[in-house]
């Protein structure tokens, strides 16, 4: 797979989410899990059989299910509201609005088998427009771990925070990164790779892509910073104007281009510290298609990383490009 590395070493992030849900609520009464008919898909059937009466199955019901989280969140527990994040972030779009991000209530959404990882099932199943959506949420902190690590420090961190917050999690199998001194803080990104000539912004599934194509252009001589920007709200804006000082940058996510990561990174940089920005991610409806089609066509790849790079390295001021 071009989107990957092998199948030896790879991890599914629902699986540190769970084993995390499981261990934190045996340290807090208040946690219990909303879902609509998803229990098998959110992989929260461990939770379920430790705690059977603290799991709420609202049915294929996504705007109840929002609303039955906020109403718990109101109570005083400490829902974790889990469903594909297509559904939960497109059909109870309002409820998210309205009955989290407005009233401002303790709810913590997660959203599974995000981006296109339902990839044959194809746009009314790929999740690529939640971070545009999400973005406008501001009282909404919004995450998206890049392996099981991060999940684990993101799911303990939400349970214990004092307001809503969406978990962006993913089907897709991910190695477990390799990143010196690491640390989890929501808005601080982690640098990854340091690097001078370009910086690589990414998150999610795609991180582990980024600090690939740092090795490969590192091998032609391009030294390449990557950024872990693991929050999309509040963005780092201190991380991008360091990112800018490379004098170019690349984004990459599996997202929509409008609207996301890479939008906020352009929308920063154009209003602070203009330079060259090359966004990579998904523009429009994607077709039906296995994973790898779809990361291929949209050049997120280790070597369409690479290639972004080298792009926007050429359009540096002073490159004569």
């Amino acid at each position: 797979m071009s989107h990957a590395v092998e199948v030896k070493g790879l991890y599914d992030c629902r699986d540190a989410w769970v084993k995390t849900l499981v261990d934190v609520a045996a340290n807090d009464p208040r946690v219990v899990a909303v879902v609509n008919d998803s229990v098998g898909s959110s992989k929260l059937g461990a939770f379920q059989k430790a705690y059977p009466d603290r799991l709420i199955n609202v049915g294929i019901a996504e705007q109840v299910m929002v609303g039955v989280g906020a109403g718990l969140a109101n109570g005083g527990q400490v829902p974790f509201v889990s469903a594909a994040a297509c559904f939960l972030t497109g059909r109870a779009l309002e409820q998210v609005k309205a009955d989290v991000a407005y009233a401002n209530f303790n709810v913590k959404l997660v959203g599974q088998s995000s981006g296109v990882a339902y990839a044959e099932l194809g746009p009314t199943h790929h999740s690529i427009e939640d971070f545009a959506w999400m973005r406008l949420l501001k009282t909404i902190t919004t995450v998206v771990p890049a392996d099981p690590w991060e999940v684990e420090q993101a799911i303990r961190w939400a349970a214990q925070h004092e307001g809503p917050v969406f978990i962006r999690l993913s089907r897709m199998p991910v190695p477990a990164l390799d990143i010196p001194d690491r640390t989890f803080t929501p808005g601080k990104a982690q640098v990854a790779r340091e690097g001078s000539d370009v910086t690589i912004i990414a998150c999610g599934t795609i991180t582990h892509l980024a600090i690939a194509a740092h090795d490969l252009l590192a091998a032609e001589g391009i030294s390449a910073r990557v950024l872990n920007m693991h929050t999309i709200n509040p963005l780092d804006e201190a991380a991008i104007d360091a990112a800018a000082q490379t004098g170019a940058i690349v984004t990459a996510e599996e997202a929509h281009l409008r609207g996301g990561l890479g939008g906020a990174v352009a929308e920063y940089t154009a209003g602070h510290r203009p330079v060259p920005v090359e966004r990579l991610g998904f523009d429009g409806f994607q077709p039906t298609g296995d994973l790898d089609h779809l990361f291929t066509r949209s050049g997120l790849t280790i070597e369409g990383i690479a290639a972004a790079a080298k792009r926007a390295m050429a359009r540096k001021v002073g490159s004569g490009k």
